[in-house]
């Protein structure tokens, strides 16, 4: 039975290095397709970040409290 050959993916080689001209080009190309939140948008979930990094460091607070407060009852 005859393998298949598998055919692999051309890679195109540069010699030229880095060009910072078409990288400009190709970030301002891929820039152009981002969907930007409206400014409604943006603060609502900024909101939503912080008060949920504040319930986070709270949480973490307390249960540190507790933890300091059990181990002092222990030792």
């Amino acid at each position: 039975m005859a393998k298949k050959a598998k055919t692999e993916p051309e890679i195109k080689e540069t010699t030229s290095g880095f060009n910072a001209i078409q990288f400009l080009q190709g970030t301002k190309e891929e820039l152009s397709k981002v969907v930007w939140p409206s400014r409604q948008q943006l603060i609502s979930e900024s909101v939503a970040v912080l008060l949920m990094v504040i319930l986070s460091a709270t949480t973490i607070y307390f249960v540190d409290q507790l933890f300091l407060w059990l181990s002092g009852q222990i030792f």
